[in-house]
């Protein structure tokens, strides 16, 4: 049997960056999509609400 190769190349890592990304910002989204349905005004990192009326 051959052995399976277990590098990580620059392909597979360019590869698992851009699912990661994409992850988070899917998350995020949803995060903001969720408030805004229940009308909730979106809040930055430092705890500032954005007033959006």
């Amino acid at each position: 049997m051959k052995r399976a190769q277990q590098e990580m190349t620059s392909v597979k890592a360019a590869l698992l960056s851009f699912v990661m990304l994409s992850a988070i910002v899917l998350c995020g989204f949803g995060t903001y999509a969720g408030d805004a349905a229940n009308n909730h005004n979106a809040v930055d990192g430092y705890g500032v609400t954005a007033a959006l009326r």
